[in-house]
């Protein structure tokens, strides 16, 4: 943490100096009661007369100490909060960078609830932390131990009865703080649990209501939050029992000392005013005490949390980048020489030893049933994924040479799902390419057949799309996501599966828009209908994780039966027939 933490030291250091003011002003203070009630009140070194000067002069330097501890503490908190949100803010923004560059699988072994949950909840309480450290910590020690020795100058006596509490209060926290102390990675972890839970269900509420599992939903979400409650109540409970012991000692303590106090002032050997000054530093120490239970249990739940936030900071990303820009011509050539791929953890293959060339310019789809890695075999050429053998190549050269930005600034994709941001239709477009101008914007919407639609809308492309596109139709969202990508003047275009949702002849109005816009570029189709690969120049038939066949449409009519099979389940005696 001192990384952050070293940015923003002046202002943790200038907040240091300030509490070290405020805690001043409160350990004189009682000296100075003291002389009011021996000297200006009893006139106890007057010969009994008391002295009103005397206590007006400390009275009005007693009001001056305590605006001026006023004062320090009030700019104790300001530079505090300024170096602990900085902190925070710095750590939030390095997690979202180094999130931003973690692989598919880290992703997947983190969980988008737990990545949330590290983002907002937990660095929240490591700002917490760093604030309770510099000005808790502080305040604490030099109240705790300030105390004492102000005790032990007043009187002896007093001080070794604080001292003999000392112990057993110390005791007490670090048992409670040992019960506890285990139970706040486990809330954490809950807590990731719940949120994962809750994104779920947002984003299922369709297929949630659909089939009428509100009342199951319900009942999970009840039980995943009575287990965070019961723990936190665990914690509470822990912390609630300690309060009181911790109380109980030095009210104990406070006691004996208006006792040994009562003896002493008998025998002449203490002053009423040593006595309340004594008390009084007591119960300086008491709340010194708690406010360092309080500490502790803040600095122990952000000790947990800063765990969970370095593993974000600490994961190394797995992918790798390449040292290279790209080439200066071009191309869009891709090449799979003998590729086998598996998903991390799983040991099984979903490609193997894929021979593959497609060349500049050339339309080549993929087809196959479903599960044979037709998504899994496009996903290697931008790198989403490593090969686990074999080589793919861009223009020639390794995708793993590349740089990841420059490599997938050659390809646009639409994907298999179409995500869309909470933001206007025309920006969900730009998105593609940052910049673009509207007559661009335009033209990819009028190739992605969107054009039209668009313009019915009220407010056209400044139409706002709700979350996760819940206001347009799956066609719809579909053909802006096309847009999206074919906005981008990429070299290679890849469509998963992105036209499912569009009726025949506009999904052909598309693809005859597409090759006559962008003719030179290198264009990938991963589909389930023969009708929309049967243009193709080339139809890669997937099975069992290989390559079963390769060639035009009507090459596989004749040589593939894999291909025959699905072309007869879609098309059927009629087409057959005709």
């Amino acid at each position: 943490m001192w990384k952050y933490i070293r940015q923003y030291l002046f202002f943790a250091v200038i907040a240091g100096l300030f509490m070290v003011g405020e805690v001043l002003m409160d350990l004189i203070q009682p000296g100075i009661m003291s002389r009011i009630v021996d000297d200006g009140v009893l006139g106890v070194s007057n010969g009994g007369a008391p002295n009103l000067h005397l206590v007006w002069m400390l009275g009005l330097e007693m009001i001056g100490l305590v605006l001026f501890g006023g004062l320090c503490g009030s700019l104790n908190n300001a530079f505090v909060h300024i170096s602990s949100q900085n902190i925070g803010n710095e750590i939030r923004k390095d997690c979202f960078r180094r999130i931003m560059a973690f692989s598919f699988p880290q992703l997947d072994r983190f969980g988008t609830g737990s990545l949330v949950t590290r983002v907002t909840n937990d660095i929240t309480q490591v700002q917490a932390f760093v604030s309770l450290f510099v000005r808790g910590m502080i305040r604490t020690s030099l109240l705790t131990f300030g105390s004492m020795y102000c005790m032990f100058r007043l009187n002896l006596c007093f001080g070794l009865i604080v001292l003999c509490a000392f112990p057993f209060l110390v005791g007490v926290i670090l048992f409670c703080l040992w019960k506890a102390n285990p139970l706040f990675s486990r809330l954490q972890a809950q807590l990731d649990f719940l949120n994962g839970m809750m994104q779920e269900d947002v984003s299922g509420i369709r297929i949630i209501k659909a089939c009428v599992r509100e009342a199951y939903e319900k009942l999970r979400f009840g039980k995943a939050n009575g287990e965070l409650i019961k723990t936190q109540l665990q914690i509470l409970v822990i912390f609630a029992f300690m309060n009181p012991l911790v109380n109980g000692l030095m009210y104990m303590a406070v006691t004996v000392i208006l006792l040994a106090g009562g003896l002493e002032a008998g025998k002449g050997a203490a002053t009423p005013g040593t006595v309340m000054a004594a008390i009084t530093y007591a119960t300086q120490l008491l709340n010194g005490i708690l406010m360092l239970v309080m500490l502790f249990q803040n600095i122990s739940r952000g000790a947990a949390s800063w765990k969970r936030v370095r593993e974000i900071l600490e994961s190394v990303p797995e992918l790798v980048d390449g040292s290279l820009d790209g080439t200066a011509d071009l191309q869009g050539e891709i090449e799979f020489r003998n590729v086998s791929f598996s998903y991390p953890g799983s040991g099984q293959n979903v490609l193997s030893h894929i021979n593959l060339t497609i060349h500049k310019g050339e339309t080549v789809a993929v087809m196959g049933a479903t599960g044979c890695g037709k998504t899994s075999l496009v996903n290697l050429i931008p790198r989403f994924y490593d090969a686990a053998a074999g080589t793919v190549l861009v223009d020639g050269i390794d995708v793993k040479e590349y740089r990841q930005e420059a490599l997938r600034e050659k390809i646009a994709i639409a994907m298999q799902k179409s995500e869309l941001f909470c933001m206007t239709v025309g920006e969900n477009i730009a998105w593609g390419l940052p910049g673009a101008e509207d007559r661009s914007l335009e033209y990819a919407a009028s190739i992605a057949q969107a054009d039209r639609f668009i313009a019915s809308m009220e407010q056209g492309y400044g139409t706002a799309v709700a979350e996760r596109g819940m206001s347009l139709s799956g066609g719809q969202k579909q053909r802006i996501s096309i847009a999206r990508a074919v906005v981008k003047p990429a070299e290679i275009y890849i469509f998963d599966d992105s036209t499912s949702a569009l009726d025949l002849k506009t999904e052909a109005e598309f693809y005859r828009a597409l090759k006559r816009s962008r003719p030179d570029s290198t264009k990938i189709i991963i589909a389930q209908r023969i009708a929309s690969v049967r243009t193709a120049d080339r139809i890669v038939v997937l099975e069992n994780g290989g390559i079963a066949a390769c060639g035009t449409h009507e090459e596989l009519l004749i040589s593939c039966q894999a291909y025959q099979e699905i072309y007869h389940s879609q098309i059927g005696e009629e087409a057959r027939s005709a």
